[in-house]
């Protein structure tokens, strides 16, 4: 299935809100777009899963949303596109798919030999892409694994600044010398929604690093290569499905600020 058409919109797929940071830079990047942002919730968490019940659940996301008429599909999540994008691809290698990974590259280069963090859940950092990814990089940086089993569910459920979440990034990072580490890599785009907790936890002194950006902006390059760019001046429009409350998109907003697409869907979601 090949998408021809520069009006369709954006898909975006996440297991529940933490596709939203994702979401924020694509609407930053291209505000002029119709983005459809599909939270799987119902479903979450997809890191404590094994990879072929991901994979399932995606591919079953995915035909959802090719059948609603899209020209391109976002899979912002670490735990989906290790476990599915590259079959995505194969079995539909004509149509546009934009995966995550954690941001191990820039954090790396960032400075000379540096120390990196990676947070991410336990089914990441155990697949293929993620021990590729992590050698890759082998000689410039000391990357250390941190799974998170349980957080991204926390963050799921609304749990963005309370006490528990403080006290879990506190035990996270609870046997490691702070002074030793460079920089945190945010492996999950749950974790975006909690970056300024993390940050307090680890001190100003440790730079964080999250993919959506570069995502955002690899996005932007392949539909400009594929000439699918819209050539609509006005502001987007974004549709919310979020599995869990519905199987239809339960509201609509403007993307002409993407700060407010973001406190607004994370908030309605997070009730």
């Amino acid at each position: 299935m090949a998408a021809t058409n520069k009006s369709m919109p954006i898909a975006v797929t996440d297991s529940g809100i933490g596709g939203l940071s994702t979401l924020y830079q694509l609407c930053k990047l291209m505000p002029n777009e119709d983005y459809i942002y599909f939270g799987d919730s119902l479903n979450n968490p997809y890191g404590t899963k094994d990879t072929e019940e991901v994979r399932r659940i995606v591919f079953e996301n995915t035909q959802r949303l090719m059948s609603m008429g899209v020209k391109a599909l976002v899979v912002a999540c670490n735990t989906a596109t290790g476990a599915a994008v590259r079959a995505l691809r194969n079995t539909y290698p004509d149509f546009t798919f934009v995966g995550i990974e954690p941001a191990i590259k820039p954090a790396s280069l960032d400075k000379s030999s540096p120390t990196v963090a990676v947070m991410a859940t336990p089914l990441t950092l155990s697949q293929d892409k993620f021990l590729r990814l992590a050698q890759k990089y082998a000689d410039d940086a000391r990357v250390i694994p941190l799974p998170c089993p349980g957080l991204a569910d926390m963050i799921e459920g609304g749990d963005l600044e309370s006490e528990n979440i403080k006290n879990y990034i506190d035990k996270l990072f609870s046997g490691y010398d702070l002074d030793t580490i460079d920089s945190v890599v945010l492996g999950c785009t749950h974790y975006a929604l909690i970056e300024d907790v993390i940050q307090n936890a680890v001190g100003e002194g440790i730079k964080i690093f999250d993919g959506s950006l570069g995502v955002a902006k690899e996005t932007k390059r392949q539909l400009l290569t594929k000439d699918l760019l819209t050539n609509k001046s006005g502001a987007g429009k974004v549709r919310v499905i979020n599995t869990k409350v519905s199987n239809e998109p339960i509201f609509e907003i403007a993307t002409d600020d993407p700060r407010l697409v973001l406190n607004i869907i994370e908030g309605y979601i997070s009730k």
